[in-house]
């Protein structure tokens, strides 16, 4: 639970160095977080969808009316969750980056590449495996590795 919450500790701290544990936990809460929320609201959807296969205008009535009070309020809070989670959500992925020695600014490169059709596809895949790979060794530019922060100079 430490690692899921500890981007929301570095709210806006673009420096540093983040481990992939602390990313792909964050990742995870944004993901339980989202089908706690979305869950009910989809329930309703779903329902609305099978009780009336046919008629296309019933299902697009379920889906913008929604369903119960508790899925849309689910909704609610979840937009909520997502506005205070963008920032952190950001720089916790530039600080991830950074882990790898690179610039931030290759998260706005990539994801502006992402927009662009057939490239996008390209640019989100090479994001994802810039995500997935360890972090340089020792210490770089962006600070010391947060896997080991005393480094290899402790005794130089």
């Amino acid at each position: 639970m430490e690692w899921m919450i500890l981007p929301f500790r570095r709210y806006a701290d673009f420096g540093g160095r983040s481990r992939r544990r602390e990313f792909w936990m964050f990742q995870l809460l944004n993901l339980i977080v989202g089908a706690v929320l979305i869950g009910p609201f989809m329930v309703d959807v779903v329902t609305a969808a099978v009780q009336n296969p046919d008629d296309e205008e019933a299902m697009a009535r379920a889906l913008l009316e929604g369903g119960s009070v508790l899925s849309m309020a689910g909704l609610a809070v979840y937009g909520i969750f997502v506005l205070a989670a963008l920032i952190p959500s950001i720089a916790v992925t530039v600080r991830r980056l950074h882990d790898r020695d690179m610039s931030g600014w290759w998260y706005l490169g990539l994801t502006l590449a992402s927009l662009i059709p057939l490239v996008g596809g390209l640019a989100s895949i090479a994001l994802l495996v810039l995500l997935v790979l360890p972090g340089t060794d020792g210490a770089n530019r962006f600070g010391p590795d947060p896997k080991n922060p005393f480094g290899e100079d402790l005794f130089a």
